[in-house]
């Protein structure tokens, strides 16, 4: 073994590498203060190896990234803790990279002969940076999508080249399959081979020059083993568990759902450690956003740049000191900020539930099967998904859904003007619109001309004073009105009160009863057509067209007909009626 290792000495000079590198000097011995460095090395290596291992599992493409990045999450063993170990070691680097650039600075480890290794340190900030903002894309999610976005639009309101530079990296004028490839180009092979080159050349003056001790020295020079390594390890060990802890409270890294250019996304924010220019930047609206995203944060970077020089005044180094001080105060301050904004908007807490939700219902769905079209199909035929978005834009300017627009967002109380739609068809919901006291209200028909008509009159002046035996045979036709949506929520009770129901039927079939202004089945001949009220076929023909003979005729009050006027496709307002139905896929219990 001796002579093969002494073999493979004479060719490699291996020995001597390794001699040079434990028991180099340090002066005043080992410190604390030294290990940020080594654990900065020590967690890029990481971001390599579990980046090669995600690389196997990838497939960087529009239709396929957030697909096999699920598959890495959801099916892949061990996956998630791979996928939390890489998001969480970036965001430890970061912090790591500041307090290491703290050390340098406290330390006046940048003043000459060491200003080219404290450039090179800069830069490897810069890149690491860059790499985080890379990487945020790859998972092809809402997130990502929407926050990359935003971060190539900065690049492109600089003068001169900002929009040809803006296009390349997007890869034309929209962001799609090229915007990805790029940005995986990027992450996991441009900025990585910069890292490392600036790796090599910063470890190599940072032993050129050696270690810069804080004066006075009160202990005696040592050698790098073991003291230096030993602490340096320990550190290592005590951040990694940090890491670990974050990865098993979150269950991996976060992944939102399938990105769609077609949906607004109000909850997209940037990292952390972004968060601060996302808020200096609304601090420059319109124009001025120039001064926020280029003006500032460079020249702050070039002052950055230029601390060796600073250092060689009289007060240069309390300079730096303070500056860098004042300057991470300052990003720590707008990080507080953008977080506690956030946590007081109720708009953005509404928009981050429902991301929150849209995430779990995405993975629901993709459980099941994705299809060759990709997982964003699977959102927009899902009726739990798009249901509500569609209700948003297109209903709740009248309706309501139980106070809100359907995605949680409060509407004003003077926007009502029709029924809440939460539970439509339901026994619970018939029950209060025959309600005296809620019919003419603001959850039924009191914002509308309807308040006026002859169903209104009808329950004001038939309810209150019904005998209980009347009261009972209204009971029974709204059980058998209601059993005409067949709705799932009810299948069981409908089973139950067959009896009831009959009852029920033989009221609205009644030609002085409901039958008097209402058709049902082949009794009576009014409207709105009672028919399988609540049904799916229902819905889907009142919503496209409540103008039709069959539902409101000429008493349709603004609602608008929306086939006719081609505002929605019948595939959306099935959505709809799907939705408000609470007819969605539920998977089965296992």
């Amino acid at each position: 073994m001796k002579d093969g290792f002494d073999w493979l000495d004479q060719r490699t000079g291996y020995k001597g590498l390794i001699h040079e590198t434990l028991f180099e000097n340090v002066p005043g011995g080992a410190r604390w203060r030294y290990v940020w460095g080594s654990t900065l090395v020590f967690f890029f290596s990481v971001q390599v190896i579990t980046g090669i291992f995600l690389w196997m599992g990838y497939s960087p493409s529009s239709q396929t990234a957030w697909e096999s990045v699920y598959f890495i999450q959801n099916q892949m063993w061990g996956g998630w803790f791979l996928r939390g170990l890489h998001h969480f070691v970036a965001q430890a680097m970061t912090i790591l990279l500041v307090l290491h650039l703290m050390q340098v600075v406290i330390d006046g480890a940048y003043k000459a002969p060491r200003e080219v290794n404290f450039w090179s340190g800069v830069v490897l900030l810069l890149l690491t940076l860059a790499l985080s903002l890379t990487g945020y894309l790859l998972p092809w999610d809402q997130n990502g999508y929407w926050a990359t976005t935003v971060s190539t639009n900065i690049v492109g309101i600089n003068p001169g080249i900002g929009h040809a530079l803006q296009t390349v990296i997007v890869g034309g004028s929209n962001y799609g399959h090229q915007t990805l490839t790029r940005f995986f180009a990027l992450h996991a092979g441009v900025i990585p081979g910069g890292i490392i080159a600036f790796i090599v050349a910063h470890i190599y003056l940072f032993r050129r020059h050696g270690v810069t001790p804080k004066e006075p020295r009160t202990r005696p020079d040592a050698a790098f083993w073991p003291d230096q390594i030993l602490r340096d390890a320990v550190a290592c060990l005590a951040v990694l568990l940090v890491v670990v802890f974050f990865i098993l409270r979150y269950h991996g890294a976060p992944l939102g759902a399938p990105a769609d250019p077609s949906e607004q996304f109000s909850a997209a924010r940037p990292e952390w450690y972004f968060l601060f220019l996302y808020q200096l930047l609304k601090y420059f609206p319109g124009r001025t956003e120039f001064i926020g995203a280029i003006v500032l944060p460079t020249l702050l970077l070039l002052v950055l740049i230029a601390i060796p020089y600073f250092g060689k005044w009289k007060l240069g180094h309390r300079f730096n000191v303070g500056f860098l001080s004042v300057m991470l105060f300052g990003v720590a301050l707008l990080t507080w900020v953008a977080i506690s904004a956030d946590k007081h908007d109720p708009d953005y807490l509404v928009a981050a539930e429902g991301a929150e939700r849209d995430a779990s219902r995405a993975v629901v769905l993709a459980n099941e099967g994705i299809p060759v079209t990709g997982a964003m199909t699977l959102m927009r035929d899902d009726a739990l998904t798009q249901g509500p978005r569609i209700f948003s834009r297109n209903c709740a300017s009248c309706h309501r859904y139980d106070g809100h627009d359907g995605l949680g967002n409060a509407l004003p109380k003077d926007s009502i003007s029709a029924s809440d739609l939460k539970g439509f068809g339901s026994r619970a919901w018939l029950a209060r619109y025959f309600d005296p006291k809620e019919i003419a209200g603001p959850r039924h028909w009191g914002g509308t001309a309807l308040k006026d008509g002859d169903m209104v009159a009808w329950v004001m002046n038939h309810i209150p004073s019904a005998t209980v035996a009347q009261k009972d045979d209204i009971q029974h036709m709204l059980i058998a009105l209601s059993a005409e949506a067949q709705l799932k929520s009810q299948r069981d009770m409908d089973k139950r009160d067959t009896a009831l129901i009959a009852a029920g039927t033989a009221m609205l079939r009644d030609q002085k009863g409901c039958a008097e202004c209402h058709s049902f089945h082949d009794a009576g001949k009014g409207s709105p057509d009672l028919t399988g009220y609540g049904s799916r076929e229902w819905l889907h023909a009142f919503i496209s067209d409540p103008a039709h003979a069959r539902f409101f005729g000429e008493n349709n009050d603004r609602m608008p007909s929306y086939i006719p006027e081609k505002s929605l496709s019948g595939k959306e307002i099935g959505l709809v009626a799907d939705w408000l139905r609470g007819e969605w896929f539920v998977p089965a219990k296992k």
